[in-house]
């Protein structure tokens, strides 16, 4: 089945490359064409999902699936959440965004917080989604090179590492994007 993943981030590819495998041709935004910036204008992680999927499959027709994560933060009463990428600003630094969101939890003794990852699947038969979340805490420093975001501060529930500390493997057998890439996988290879 060929599928296009509506991302330009290659770091999301990657990830979701080493889930899915080779069970599917995976197509990306140049491969189909779309040089275009997709919109994320909606007020959820599922509502972005699926407007980025959409605009895909209304403007390509090409059977594809988008997803939007959102970090969310038990003290901040759930932000950064569907604004985690821009949280500093349009400029989407994930250095500044990680910056910002350390300085607003200084002093902070609540730490938890989760991601939680929505999957936007569309194929001519309808629309379907798919849910992943992670639950951690948030870190007072930086840790560890790999993975992105907000990766260096976000410590899973019973892991003595960070995302950014972890292996591909490693990261894939627990992370929010993992979770719901496993059940959009079980799903097509149902059809």
């Amino acid at each position: 089945m060929r599928l296009c993943f509506a991302t330009n981030s290659h770091h999301k590819l990657e990830e979701v490359m080493a889930v899915l495998g080779g069970t599917f041709q995976l197509l990306t935004l140049a491969n189909v064409g779309c040089k275009e910036e997709l919109p994320e204008t909606q007020e959820t992680i599922a509502g972005n999902a699926n407007q980025k999927a959409a605009y895909v499959w209304n403007h390509y027709k090409i059977p594809c699936f988008a997803d939007d994560t959102g970090l969310e933060v038990e003290a901040l009463d759930g932000a950064p959440g569907v604004f985690s990428a821009r949280y500093a600003g349009p400029q989407r630094s994930s250095k500044d965004n990680l910056n910002l969101l350390l300085k607003k939890m200084e002093g902070l003794h609540n730490r938890e917080a989760q991601f939680r990852t929505v999957i936007s699947l569309i194929l001519p038969q309808g629309e379907w989604l798919f849910e992943g979340i992670v639950k951690g805490v948030i870190l007072t420093e930086p840790r560890g090179t790999a993975g992105f975001g907000y990766d260096p501060i976000f410590q899973p529930h019973g892991s003595r590492k960070t995302l950014a500390e972890m292996t591909m493997e490693e990261k894939n057998e627990i992370s929010h994007r993992a979770l719901a890439v496993k059940k959009l996988k079980v799903f097509l290879n149902a059809l």
